[in-house]
């Protein structure tokens, strides 16, 4: 099971490989509309991109509570954790 730096970094590659920006110091408290300039769409890729590396689904009433960084980190790492473990 991944952790919650080892998610953190990929969420960092994803972002960089959508939008073509450095996101090295990706902080929790960091707003993603608002301070990293993401739009609906970027934000729509990213979690397209997270669905399918981490093999979870985000729903929409998910989608709609993040605000921060550490907000969709803590529903990433949720998501990972609940998964089944390959054994």
């Amino acid at each position: 099971m991944a952790d919650r730096a080892a998610i953190r970094q990929t969420l960092i590659e994803l972002m960089e490989a959508d939008t073509g920006e450095n996101y090295a110091n990706l902080e929790d408290a960091k707003k993603l509309r608002e301070e990293l300039g993401l739009d609906s769409v970027d934000v729509v890729s990213i979690v397209s991109q997270i669905e399918r590396h981490f093999r979870i689904r985000l729903s929409q009433d998910e989608l709609l509570n993040l605000v921060t960084v550490g907000d969709l980190l803590d529903l990433m790492v949720a998501k990972v954790a609940a998964l089944p473990q390959a054994a």
